[in-house]
């Protein structure tokens, strides 16, 4: 083992707890650390996603009225400046339009100015990917150069061949456009499959921002 895979702290998913919630950026904590945050339609199974992740039964809520959760919520985890962020669900929530409006502003704040985050879990329903809203997230990461993990929820529901088929059609299709940008996998909360694959590509994010500057070497005198 080398001395920085010894310098390296492990992040606990399990000693997640609740921060703060926001509603507009200037709510947010302050802007330093890293974080990486968790996007997906309301109906996707992203509540669930972090639920299975941080093996918390109520950390992130589930409600069966998608689009309830309408604020920015942030996450201590065990290492301090370390988070994960909770967005608001989008797409489906039956709320005003002017409430989906301003969802959709402070959304795209966060995502344009938030310096500390690392990267992006898109959660979409492996039944109904690439709605309006993960093309727009796509989009997003694709021209700001944010990486991006998609988390194909509810594999469950399909049958291994089917799931394999859509796995492999989106990750041709988003790797032709993000390139070593975008990784992609399966996931069932029910059945907590893919868990350990969906922790190490965050630790790939958050770990690197963790390891001691090195001291730079003297030159002989």
């Amino acid at each position: 083992m080398s001395t920085t895979d010894a310098q390296l702290p492990s992040i606990h998913y399990n000693a997640a707890r609740f921060l703060v919630s926001a509603s507009k950026l200037n709510q947010c904590p302050t802007d330093e650390g890293a974080e990486v945050a968790f996007a997906g339609r309301s109906n996707a199974g992203k509540s669930s996603a972090i639920n299975a992740l941080t093996q918390q039964t109520q950390l992130a809520r589930t409600s069966k009225t998608p689009g309830r959760t309408q604020l920015i919520n942030f996450f201590d985890l065990n290492i301090e400046g370390v988070r994960l962020v909770d967005l608001p669900g989008y797409g489906y929530a039956k709320v005003p339009i002017a409430l989906k409006q301003h969802w959709q502003k402070h959304l795209d704040a966060y995502l344009q100015h938030r310096q500390c985050l690392r990267g992006i879990v898109l959660v979409m329903d492996i039944r109904h990917p690439m709605k309006e809203f993960d093309q727009m997230m796509v989009e997003w990461c694709e021209s700001t150069q944010i990486p991006l993990h998609v988390l194909l929820t509810k594999s469950d529901k399909l049958k291994r061949g089917p799931a394999q088929s859509t796995l492999l059609q989106l990750r041709k299709q988003l790797t032709e456009r993000l390139g070593e940008l975008v990784t992609i996998q399966t996931f069932s909360a029910l059945k907590r499959s893919g868990v350990d694959q969906l922790r190490a590509q965050i630790d790939s994010w958050l770990l690197p921002t963790l390891v001691p500057s090195a001291t730079p070497e003297q030159p002989e005198a």
